[in-house]
């Protein structure tokens, strides 16, 4: 795992998904996966229901769901879809798979 650029290795993420639908719990269980397998005890991921906080999305100027937003380590990232590609998730993150038996 590189995570050389990122001095305290923490990451704050943020999923934004649109209720209970099957692709957001797809995406909601991709990342918890990925997160657990690559950022074990590393990371704070907060899912946000845009249905349930409409407002949520201005900031980060989110027009599609689900998006994954990497906040930190910067510099700021968007990943949109189901997060079923583990490559793009982790490119995206800026990190390199962790090996089995690692």
């Amino acid at each position: 795992m590189t995570s050389a650029n990122h001095p305290d290795g923490r990451y704050k993420l943020r999923l934004f998904v649109t209720g209970s639908t099957p692709r957001s719990a797809r995406a909601i269980a991709n990342m918890r996966r990925i997160c657990e397998e690559n950022l074990h005890g590393r990371y704070d991921l907060e899912v946000v229901d845009v249905y349930e906080n409409p407002d949520s999305t201005r900031e980060l100027q989110i027009i599609a769901t689900p998006t994954l937003v990497k906040i930190l380590p910067e510099p700021l990232r968007r990943i949109i879809g189901d997060l079923s590609d583990n490559e793009k998730v982790l490119a995206g993150l800026n990190l390199t798979p962790v090996k089995p038996g690692s």
